[in-house]
């Protein structure tokens, strides 16, 4: 199924500018408050999901500037055969480079074939969907994706209204589990109370390979929802139609009423189930609503550890839990820049074991970068005496302390040298009993890092 190459936002929120080429598995964006992190994923959702309008405002438009149009372009790769059907798409279709995700007119070897989805919003506060192309912008022409190709393409959210999928609504995930179609009309003709129960029988047999699948995943991933779930009208709607038709437990009650947690666990099991078919989950805040353990649940349940992933995850986190547990790879420290552009940093290779070890140094603004024990409790000293004295403690001040062990006067300098690329305050606090390389704490110097140690020796 499609995945997102490219993301392109202008103007949206507090993002004057962002370009992101994100990963075909997890990408966990992390970093201060306010820095964005929702609006990118609002952005995904509002771009690529199935709707036919948008609630839009003023303070949607960066810095209220509503001259400035709105603009917010996913280049989607790995297409399936209707997003390359030449008569449908053929103008549409473009080539973009692996190496630099650079964008050629029209597809050719060495390019992967991919669709430019685009909405803008302008001063009117009308979005408009459509597909781009300078092929076809020549020929004047003008269309968006077919309903049906949308409604596949639109990503399972877990946000607010998570429970949404818990229903046989329109693009709800249980949706995708089966070609099956409820039809309650029947049912609903009785009394609401002889409905509920008749339809229960109904259900078993119209929705059997679908409820079988949410039992299976509420077993591996233990939502308490009972011995399986069932499928009963749900009394809280008055419609025939979406919505009407819901999940409830073997006694009956609506799942809706399962916790937050579970109810983020149960709909991301059931979303890595119809991956095939829509590859795209957006995840606002990953340890929401979830314990330690659950949380781990959840992330495998994203395929966080399978390779090739199974989907593609844009997710957001202030959790060290999420932090030890993704790779380096999967997390994008959000950043803006002096120009006033976002930046998705990557997380390189050589943070990791700063990340597994602390990774609550990567959720603060200012990281104390110790050499050894003796240093780190000399901090943890003088961080009492202040709190004693009326002060903010470190860690509330947004101070990580992160301990090098000992043993090597360069470490503290190394871990140092990753953390100030990526944007943070760091400062070094070593004895001076064997000095560190020269040019290594040069180089920490000229990025900013600051270096506090014991007298000569």
């Amino acid at each position: 199924m499609a995945v997102i190459r490219k993301v392109e936002i202008r103007n949206f929120r507090s993002i004057r500018s962002l370009d992101w080429r994100p990963t075909e598995g997890v990408n966990c964006l992390i970093g201060a408050g306010d820095a964005g992190k929702s609006s990118v994923l609002d952005a995904i959702d509002y771009c690529l999901s199935a709707r036919r309008s948008l609630a839009i405002g003023d303070s949607d438009f960066h810095n209220l500037s509503v001259e400035n149009d709105i603009s917010i372009t996913l280049v989607l790769g790995r297409l399936d055969d209707n997003l390359k059907n030449y008569e449908t798409y053929g103008d549409f279709l473009s080539g973009m480079r692996a190496a630099d995700g650079s964008i050629e007119d029209e597809p050719g070897h060495g390019l992967e074939t991919v669709l430019r989805l685009n909405l803008s919003v302008a001063g009117d506060l009308e979005p408009k969907w459509r597909l781009i192309s300078k092929r076809a912008e020549d020929k004047g022409l003008d269309r968006g994706l077919n309903w049906g190709d949308w409604i596949a393409l639109s990503p399972t959210r877990l946000g607010p209204w998570s429970e949404n999928n818990l229903a046989w609504r329109r693009g709800s995930v249980l949706n995708r589990l089966s070609e099956e179609k409820p039809d309650a009309s029947k049912a609903l003709s009785n009394a609401a109370r002889d409905a509920r129960k008749n339809f229960g029988t109904e259900a078993d047999r119209q929705l059997g390979d679908a409820l079988a699948v949410v039992t299976r995943t509420e077993n591996e991933l233990g939502v308490p929802i009972g011995a399986a779930a069932k499928a009963l009208l749900d009394t809280h709607s008055v419609s025939t139609s979406g919505g009407t038709i819901a999940l409830h437990n073997e006694l009956g009650v609506p799942l809706r009423g399962l916790g937050t947690g579970s109810t983020r666990l149960l709909i991301a099991g059931l979303q890595r189930q119809v991956a095939d078919k829509t590859s795209i989950l957006l995840v606002d805040e990953v340890e929401h609503g979830l314990e330690p353990h659950r949380i781990l649940r959840l992330i495998g349940s994203f395929g966080a550890k399978t390779n090739p992933p199974p989907q593609q995850v844009f997710a957001t986190s202030h959790s060290p839990v999420v932090l030890r547990e993704l790779g380096s790879e999967q997390l994008f420290i959000l950043r803006k820049s002096a120009d006033g552009q976002h930046l998705p940093l990557p997380v390189p290779a050589e943070a990791q074991g700063t990340l597994r070890a602390f990774p609550g140094a990567f959720l603060a603004p200012s990281v104390l970068i110790c050499e050894g024990a003796t240093e780190v409790g000399f901090v943890r000293g003088f961080d009492q005496f202040c709190v004693a004295h009326g002060r903010v403690s470190l860690q509330a001040a947004g101070v990580a302390i992160v301990d090098c062990g000992g043993g090597h006067a360069d470490r503290p300098y190394e871990r140092a040298k990753a953390l100030t690329a990526l944007g943070y305050r760091v400062a070094v606090f070593r004895d001076d009993d064997v000095s560190p390389s020269a040019a290594l704490i040069a180089e920490a110097a000229q990025a900013g890092c600051s270096t506090f140690t014991w007298d000569d020796g």
